[in-house]
C-alpha cells in the first residue's frame, strides 16, 4: 500500500538533492483525476491506499550546490485543512525535515516556487514572537512572471494566500526567465499548463540530470493514462503537451525525475518495456 515518501537523498555529479517532506494528502482519485473512473482505477489500484484514496506526499527539494543552497517550493504549512470532496490535507513537519538534513532555514540562498498553488508556498512565511516574517530570511524568492501575474491580487483558496504568501512576497519576489541560470548548475525550464507560469527545476552536474517536475506530474499512473489530467490544471491540454516532452527527456538513462507529490519515494526514472512507459523508482543514473 502507498505511504507518503521519506526523507530522501541522491546526488548528481557534485550536487546533492534531497526530499524534505512536509505532509501529506489523501485524495479521491476520480475527483483529483477527472477523466478517471472507479472502474478504470480497478486497473492501478497499487497507486491507491486501502481506503480508495490517491496517497500523495507534500514537502519540497532542497538542492546544495557548490555553496548555494536552493530550496524548490516550501510545502503546505503548519496546518490541516479538510477540503470537502477531495481529502485532508496535512502539513508541518518541513522544518523538522532541515533540522534532519543539518541545514539552517537561514542557510537557504535562494527559493524557486514551481508554481503558486498552496500546497507549494506554505512554508513561504510564519509568525514568530508575534509578528509575521520570511520562514528562510535570506534567500531570494524566484518564480516566473506568468506565474506570479496569474496570482498576484487574487484571494483564490487553492492559490497564494494575501496574508501569507502575497504581502510577504511583495518586496522581495523576483521574476525570472525560463534558462535561467539560478546556481551552479541549476536552472529553470518552463513547463506550463498546470498553471500559467509552472515550472520544473533542472539540475546537471559531471554528465548527469536530474529534473524537478513540480506538478507536471502527480502520479505515475499518468504515465499509463496520459488524457488523465488534473482538476487543478489551468490549460489541461497544454498541461498533458508539456508532461509528453518532459517524459521523452526522462527517457534519457542519464536523467532522473522527482515530483514532490509521489507516494513512497520521491525520486525515479521513465523507461520503455512492453511498447509502454514504466516509472521505476529509484535514483541510479548513467
Amino acid at each position: 500500500m502507498p505511504t507518503p515518501a521519506r526523507q530522501s537523498q541522491i546526488t548528481v555529479g557534485d550536487i546533492r538533492i534531497t526530499y524534505l517532506p512536509d505532509g501529506y494528502t489523501l485524495l479521491n482519485p476520480t475527483a483529483f483525476l477527472p477523466a478517471s473512473t472507479p472502474e478504470a482505477w480497478q486497473l492501478h489500484k497499487q497507486w491507491l491506499n486501502d481506503a480508495g484514496q490517491l496517497v500523495a506526499s507534500i514537502g519540497g527539494l532542497l538542492i546544495q550546490t557548490g555553496d548555494r543552497t536552493v530550496l524548490v517550493d516550501t510545502g503546505f504549512g503548519d496546518k490541516r485543512v479538510e477540503f470537502p470532496g477531495f481529502g485532508p490535507f496535512q502539513g508541518g513537519e518541513l522544518l523538522n525535515s532541515f533540522r534532519s538534513a543539518g541545514v539552517d532555514p537561514a542557510d537557504v540562498n535562494a527559493v524557486i516556487y514551481t508554481h503558486l498553488h498552496l500546497d507549494h508556498v506554505g512554508w513561504t512565511s510564519r509568525v514568530a514572537d508575534g509578528a509575521r516574517a520570511l520562514t528562510f530570511p535570506n534567500a531570494r524568492y524566484l518564480m516566473r512572471g506568468p506565474e506570479w501575474e496569474h496570482w498576484h491580487g487574487t484571494d483564490n483558496p487553492a492559490g497564494p494566500g494575501i496574508e501569507d504568501v502575497q504581502q510577504p512576497l511583495e518586496s522581495r519576489i523576483e521574476l525570472i526567465e525560463d534558462g535561467q541560470v539560478i546556481a551552479p548548475g541549476v536552472n529553470v525550464l518552463a513547463t506550463p499548463g498546470h498553471t500559467p507560469g509552472h515550472s520544473s527545476v533542472v539540475i546537471s552536474s559531471g554528465g548527469q540530470r536530474a529534473i524537478i517536475l513540480g506538478d507536471v506530474l502527480h502520479c505515475p499512473v499518468q504515465l499509463d493514462e496520459p488524457q488523465w489530467t488534473c482538476v487543478f490544471d489551468v490549460d489541461p491540454e497544454l498541461g498533458k503537451r508539456t508532461r509528453e516532452r518532459l517524459l521523452q527527456e526522462l527517457e534519457d538513462p542519464a536523467t532522473v525525475g522527482a515530483s514532490g507529490h509521489l507516494a513512497d519515494f520521491t525520486f525515479g526514472r521513465v523507461m520503455r518495456g512492453q511498447g509502454k512507459r514504466q516509472w521505476v523508482v529509484g535514483t541510479a543514473v548513467g
